[in-house]
This record gives structure tokens, sequence and C-alpha cells, in this order.
């Protein structure tokens, strides 16, 4: 206690430089944690874009031919059908093991309605599956099992935002809904991973062949795997991919625009690399900028320590270790930069919670939007590692000045004015 108030008087004294040396270290930290949560933030607003699917799953698109093959000339448009479905399936089982597996076929701007009231949304054919994909979640109700698929039902999966436009606050589990002036039965709500897109309506993909789609073109074939987790395997899964499809389809395997392949594995794999880079250079501009607080606290203890220069000959005189000085310089030190510190780190995660409320209370169109920024808050991880570096610093910014302190003969120090 007695050091601990002789450090309180030390800082009473010498307000004004007590407070520029604080404020350098409140900044410091303040910035390095308010540029960890927008670096955060703009990964996670990055994520919603491109990973609203699982980050093992495969889509195949049809696309158009670029080379003439076997007779065929280029600017062939390729499509999915029905019976490429099957194929396909067993093929890639072959290469791969597969977890989830489900043609799509997709109607954009659809009209829903119920009673009086109608909404636009894009219908989804699928099969039972493909929520774990698109990381779906059943806030009520169900999602669509094998027995709607085998049975082509009509029944409809919608998103609260539906629910909201058609049924103006009551329950829609249950209730029957008109697509294309067909009833479909309501059996679930769900939430999904990316709330920045126009919410889709699910539907059986069976159902939607037999009503929707008599030419059985398909939109999208998606489908998740295992153990594909590095960038190698990843490549000959494409590869592989490719050459089935161009068997099937007839094109060059050669030709990548004939059919698209979005391979998530790689996408988020050397999204994974950008991003680490990216949070390693905010950490360089962030320590960079504490470091120049903690440089700040390291010449407040040398001038502190020539100050008290005469103190510590006498109580080296009267009997004083050199380990009970040195203690006495750190604790000091450590004292300055840990509270200034947590107080730069506690508005820096203030600061970054609060701007995440509001970007999550701000209204969101119906329609399909770009975020560039979610969420932009930090791990409790992150918090505990700049509190370390906080301790590391002022222990080192105490520790050469105290070192200082300590070789200093009495008699020297008695002499000092």
């Amino acid at each position: 206690m007695e050091t601990l108030k002789e450090i309180l008087d030390a800082l009473r004294a010498n307000r004004l430089r007590s407070f520029l040396t604080g404020f350098a270290i409140v900044w410091g930290i303040f910035m390095l944690i308010l540029l960890l949560a927008a670096g955060n933030g703009f990964k996670n607003g990055m994520e919603s874009n491109f990973f609203y699917m699982a980050k093992n799953t495969v889509m195949l698109y049809p696309g158009r031919t670029t080379m003439p093959y076997a007779g065929f000339q280029k600017g062939r448009q390729l499509n999915f059908k029905a019976e490429d479905i099957d194929y396909m399936e067993m093929e890639i089982r072959r290469i791969a093991k597969v977890e989830q597996y489900t043609p799509i076929f997709n109607i954009w701007n659809d009209t829903l309605t119920y009673k009086k009231e109608n909404d636009v949304s894009s219908l989804c054919g699928v099969r039972p599956g493909y929520e774990v994909m698109r990381s779906l979640s059943i806030e009520r109700g169900r999602f669509l099992n094998e027995v709607d698929e085998r049975n082509h039902n009509k029944v409809v999966l919608i998103h609260p935002k539906t629910e909201k436009n058609l049924f103006k606050g009551e329950d829609g589990v249950g209730k029957f809904i008109n697509i294309n002036n067909i009833p479909f039965k309501v059996v679930g709500i769900y939430t999904e991973k990316s709330e920045s897109w126009r919410p889709d309506v699910y539907i059986p993909f069976s159902t939607s062949q037999m009503i929707f789609n008599p030419s059985g073109l398909i939109t999208d074939i998606s489908f998740s795997v295992a153990g594909v987790d590095t960038k190698e395997k990843s490549e000959a899964l494409q590869d592989q991919l490719r050459q089935i499809l161009a068997r099937r389809l007839n094109f060059d395997p050669n030709d990548k625009e004939a059919v698209w392949i979005r391979d998530n594995v790689s996408n988020s794999m050397q999204s994974a690399s950008i991003f680490s880079a990216i949070v390693f250079f905010i950490w360089i501009i962030g320590i960079g900028t504490l470091v120049a607080g903690i440089v700040g606290v390291g010449n407040i203890m040398l001038i502190t320590i020539k100050e008290r220069t005469k103190e510590f000959g006498i109580r080296k005189t009267l009997g004083a270790t050199p380990a009970s000085i040195l203690k006495s310089v750190i604790f000091e030190s450590l004292i300055i930069t840990v509270s200034f510190g947590y107080i730069g780190l506690f508005l820096g995660i203030v600061l970054s919670e609060t701007v995440s409320k509001v970007l999550e209370s701000m209204p969101k169109s119906g329609d399909r939007e770009f975020t560039t920024f979610m969420n932009p808050t930090i791990d409790l991880s992150i918090a505990i590692t700049a509190l370390i570096i906080l301790v590391v610093a002022g222990t080192l910014a105490g520790y050469i000045p105290a070192r200082k302190a300590v070789k200093i003969k009495p008699i020297v120090a008695l002499q000092a004015k």
C-alpha cells in the first residue's frame, strides 16, 4: 500500500506529464482495438457475401463453350438436364466423399399471395440436405424432407420477412400461400447466415420440376464434400469434376468457361490467407501506435528516476535492497501502463460494440445487397492478448530505467541535486 501511495502521489504531483503519458497509452490501445474490430467487420461482411454456403460446398453452373470440340462449334450454350442428375451424383461420389447433394432449380422474382397480400421472392427447388450446405436454421416448423421430395408435396419454407409481408404478424406455419396461383402449405420459417440477401422460398425439387419446369433444365448442382482440406486436393477435385462434366456434356476439358465450378473450399482458404495478412498488417500498425505510448512511459520513468536519485541513495544507505528499488520502479511503470491501457481497451470495445449494434438495427431492404461491413467486434482472446502486450510492455518500460536506478552508488545518489 505504501508503494502504491507513493506512485499516486508522484502522478498527482506531475498531472500534465501523467496525463500526456496516459493519453498516449490510451490512444495506442484504443486504435489497436478499433483497427482489429474494423478488420473483423470487413472479414464478416465479405464472408456474408461469398460464403453464405458452407465452406466445404462445391457448386456447378453450366456455361458457354469457348473452344470447338468433336465437331461442335464454340459458343454453344450448355445445360444441365434432369437425366444428368443421377449420373453426375454417381460419378461425383466415385471421386469424392459426398455429404450432401442436390440439384437446384430457380425461378427469380416469383409472385406469392395470401388473401389480399402479395410479395415477390425467388422460388428455389431443392432436395433435403440443402439447408446444411446453405447454413439455414429453422426458426419454427420444419425443413423439407424426403417424404416431400418423394411425393412431390406442395409445401414451402419461407423467411420471416416473407411471413411478415404476407401474414402481417400472424404465424404463417400451417397456412397456405399461392405461388403462381397454386396453393402451397407453409411448413417452416427459416433464418439464414446472410441477412443482406433477398430471402428465397424453398419447395421440394421434385415439385418444382413437376409444376414449374416442364423443360427439365437445371439451374445448378451443389454438393458438399469431406476431406478436401488443402489447395492441392481442391485443385485435383476440380480437374476431376471438369473431366466428368466434359464427358457428359461433350466439351473440351480445358475449356474453363464451359462449366463454372465454384469451390468454396479453395475460396475459403484463399480468403483466409488474405484476411490473415490484413490482420497481421493491422497488428503491426496498432502495436506501432502502442509502442509510441510505451516509449513515452519509458521516458517518463527515466525522468522520474533522475528526480528520485537522491531518494534512492537514502534508501540504499538505510538498507534498501536493489531488488526492492527495482520492484518499486517496475510497479510504477505497470500501474501507469495497465491502468491507462485498460481505459483505452474499454473505450475501444464499447465503441466497436456500439457500432455493431447500430449496424444491426439499421433497416435492410429486400433486394440483394453487397455488404462490406458487418459485426465489427473483437473476440475475448484478442482483448486478453492486448492486455498481455500491455503488461509485457509496461514491465520493459520500467525495467530499463530501473536497472539504471539500482546501479547508482549511494554516495553518488546522495550528492545528486
